[in-house]
């Protein structure tokens, strides 16, 4: 039986743009592979660092001084402290839905000692705004986790402040609306003053602080096992079109193109 004349060898040109081909996508795989492994390395020591910030006692919140340079990097989710008294008249409701379900994020204006405006998010309640509870009038201390602002808006939708609604916790938005300066550009999201109810018919006193969450998806080692089994399927398409050019070769040097 003679071969198969659409089963030729392939010439030097052909064979050198598949090696390229071959190579340049193994590399780049590869490549992409170790790039997860590093970005998996990078999360891990966020997560270890950002822990570390949450559970450590609370220390002093960031004074004008340092506003300029707080950042996600060093300073997000850091457990503060501040000592001064709340401004209720300008509280502000930004849609929320929590492990309590639906409702909003409170966030009241404090006015540190030192004369500073923080923005507190003092904690979730529900569609009926008449369950959360004044805050203390007179100065109080305060704990609670560091957040940055979150200009635009939230769930698809922008910030409408002439309409008073709000979707995300624009720290700089809400201060102008509200004429508030010198504002941190920062919130704090208050920690919890008491623990829920264990009996699910008694509600919970609001709002109901310390429901931030904190999850950072780490699905980084499953990209870098997916990049490199693909680098491996490169590698044996590359080894079964070496292996079926060398068998076309072996037929072409056969007497009358034998097989």
């Amino acid at each position: 039986m003679t071969a198969n004349p659409a089963k030729r060898p392939r010439g030097r040109f052909a064979l050198t743009v598949l090696s390229l081909v071959f190579i340049a996508a193994f590399l780049g795989l590869i490549a992409l592979g170790a790039w997860q492994v590093q970005r998996r390395a990078w999360k891990l020591d966020l997560i270890q660092r950002v822990e570390a910030r949450v559970h450590a006692p609370a220390g002093a919140a960031p004074g004008p001084a340092e506003w300029p340079t707080v950042s996600a990097a060093r300073d997000e989710y850091r457990h503060v402290r501040l000592q001064g008294r709340y401004l209720p008249a300008h509280d502000t409701l930004t849609q929320a839905v929590t492990e309590l379900g639906p409702g909003f994020w409170l966030l009241t204006p404090f006015r540190t000692q030192d004369g500073d405006i923080v923005l507190v998010n003092r904690g979730f309640v529900p569609n009926a705004r008449e369950a959360a509870a004044s805050p203390p009038p007179t100065d109080t201390q305060i704990t609670g986790l560091l957040r940055l602002s979150e200009p635009g808006g939230g769930f698809l939708r922008d910030n409408a402040p002439a309409q008073g609604r709000w979707y995300s916790r624009d720290v700089q938005a809400i201060a102008a609306a509200r004429g508030l300066r010198p504002v941190a550009p920062y919130f704090i999201d208050a920690d919890r003053a008491a623990p829920l109810p264990r009996d699910p018919g008694v509600e919970p006193a609001w709002p109901v602080g310390g429901l931030t969450v904190i999850k950072f998806p780490n699905n980084h080692l499953q990209y870098a096992l997916t990049w490199f089994a693909l680098a491996l399927m490169v590698v044996a398409a590359a080894a079964r079109v070496a292996l079926e050019e060398r068998r076309l070769r072996r037929a072409a040097r056969s007497p009358d193109g034998l097989q």
